[in-house]
């Protein structure tokens, strides 16, 4: 592999947040994997075995619930890592989360052995785990927060609106029961409130995709 092509996706990336050195060791050790839309790129159970940084795409990270049912937890956009996964790397863990592609993209994979090394020599390094730790703490927080506190229609609301800026687009190429799967919910319930989004001319409903009129900031 060009590890002079692995190194400059990596900076490309994640921009100055890396020192040379780091950079240099990453485009040695890291494998790149790319991915699309629908690819299961970690699986729960799964042992973790290298730690993803994400070059370029969109993932999104779900979490099963004891009915076999799943919930989307969070999106992963470039330049991310997904501290669930930083948590079973260190840990030896299986993984209690499913990583899926939303879109195209690629990722480096860092072997577990290097992210600990790391963690002592470089400080850009260990401020880029912690700070990727309280990222998605954060987000997390969120979830549990709209799952409590918000009306369902609420929670469609804030979800189109995240789903398109991940993807970059105002339409959203997505079925009825693909909705109410990522949100743990039935898809009469999605209909029924898609209906009245489109109503109050939020949206455009059409075969199997959804044109999002609102702003999306």
């Amino acid at each position: 592999m060009d590890t002079e092509l692995v190194r400059n996706q990596i900076q490309m990336a994640y921009g100055d947040r890396f020192e040379a050195a780091l950079l240099d060791e990453m485009a040695a050790t890291a494998l790149l994997v790319q991915f699309s839309p629908g690819d299961v790129l970690i699986d729960i159970h799964q042992y973790i075995r290298r730690m993803p940084l994400l070059l370029s795409g969109a993932i999104k990270i779900m979490r099963e619930d004891p009915d076999e049912g799943e919930l989307l937890l969070y999106f992963l956009e470039r330049g991310d890592t997904c501290a669930m996964t930083l948590a079973c790397c260190m840990g030896e863990a299986q993984s209690e989360v499913r990583a899926i592609a939303e879109t195209s993209g690629a990722l480096a994979m860092i072997p577990v052995s290097k992210m600990e090394n790391w963690l002592g020599r470089y400080k850009s390094w260990r401020h880029f785990v912690f700070e990727s730790y309280n990222k998605r703490l954060t987000e997390m927080l969120a979830a549990v927060d709209s799952l409590a506190f918000l009306k369902m229609d609420q929670r469609l609301l804030a979800y189109l609106r995240e789903k398109a800026k991940v993807n970059g687009s105002q339409v959203l190429t997505i079925t009825h029961q693909d909705i109410a799967y990522e949100l743990n919910t039935s898809r009469v319930v999605v209909s029924r409130l898609l209906k009245a989004m489109e109503n109050d001319n939020q949206i455009r409903l059409h075969r199997n995709s959804i044109e999002i009129l609102f702003a999306l900031n």
